[in-house]
């Protein structure tokens, strides 16, 4: 049977960035740790890896990614006989990102409407003749939400909306999203398009039938017209294919994201990396 295998980049000190290629049969344990390369160009970490015995490499069953483009060459020139596979969650990432990029951009536009209404109540008031006209037109006030705060503080807040499933909010979460999508539609849509996308991916399609609904899926982005989603569908464009994929077997990059988070620990308790051959040493001899 062959292995499946993460690959993916973590920081240890200074912003050096490695290249980390572990194996998830080893559950994050000893064995997980296949390569570590120092950088993230694909000539450089293809190299490395081409290191690795032809039989090993050509055992290589998956290798599962995040949508760098970079990553995915590195993945294909070191394993060509491999399955490519996007991680589903950075699929997922991709697309919430692009609505709060949306979200951004109207709260620009509620903090631009607040400033002109300051500016033209301080002009009614500069224009009042006198002391009792200037006390009726009184002192400026934002105007409140049904949950009592501003738009702008909505839209602010707003980003705990977005980028969560709508199943996770509270009960705060849920009224400030009612007010967002009230206010602006096509965040409500946008945020629709999300919600299906999930029920996609965690759907247990075949993948022709996957990819049957990530391209009605893509027509129901592409109505949209809303110019944030248009690097979404470019992205479906390019890595369709090792998108559909996931659905083969659903593999993710899970097990690469916890043998990081495995790293920063190991590298907090040591307060920083100060050595770092010694720490590779100490990682390899616990993972590798």
């Amino acid at each position: 049977m062959g292995a499946d295998l993460s690959l993916d980049e973590t920081s240890l000190s200074n912003g050096d960035v490695y290249t980390i290629l572990t194996n998830k049969a080893a559950h994050g344990g000893r064995g997980a740790l296949v390569a570590m390369v120092r950088g993230v160009a694909t000539d450089t970490v293809t190299r490395i890896l081409r290191m690795m015995p032809p039989e090993a490499s050509e055992a290589v069953r998956t290798v599962t990614t995040d949508l760098s483009s970079a990553m995915m060459l590195t993945a294909r020139r070191s394993f060509p006989r491999a399955m490519l596979v996007n991680d589903r969650f950075h699929v997922q990432k991709l697309v919430s990102e692009a609505i709060d990029q949306l979200r951004i951009r109207h709260r620009w536009e509620a903090l631009g409407d607040e400033n002109r209404a300051i500016r033209e109540h301080r002009e009614r008031r500069k224009a009042a003749a006198t002391a009792d006209e200037r006390a009726q037109i009184g002192r400026w006030e934002p105007e409140r939400m049904a949950n009592g705060e501003t738009l702008p503080q909505v839209m602010a807040r707003g980003r705990h909306v977005i980028l969560r499933h709508k199943s996770k909010w509270d009960d705060r979460q849920a009224a400030r999203a009612a007010i967002l999508f009230e206010r602006f539609p096509d965040l409500g849509r946008a945020y629709g398009v999300y919600l299906k996308l999930v029920e996609i991916l965690n759907k247990r399609s075949t993948p022709a039938g996957a990819r049957l609904n990530l391209a009605r899926w893509y027509n129901d982005v592409d109505a949209l017209k809303i110019p944030e989603f248009s690097r979404v569908l470019d992205t479906f464009d390019c890595h369709n294919d090792t998108i559909v994929n996931y659905f083969d077997r659903r593999l993710t990059n899970a097990s690469a994201e916890s043998f990081n988070a495995k790293i920063k620990a190991f590298r907090a308790q040591f307060r920083g990396v100060g050595d770092i051959k010694f720490f590779m040493f100490r990682l390899a001899t616990l993972y590798a």
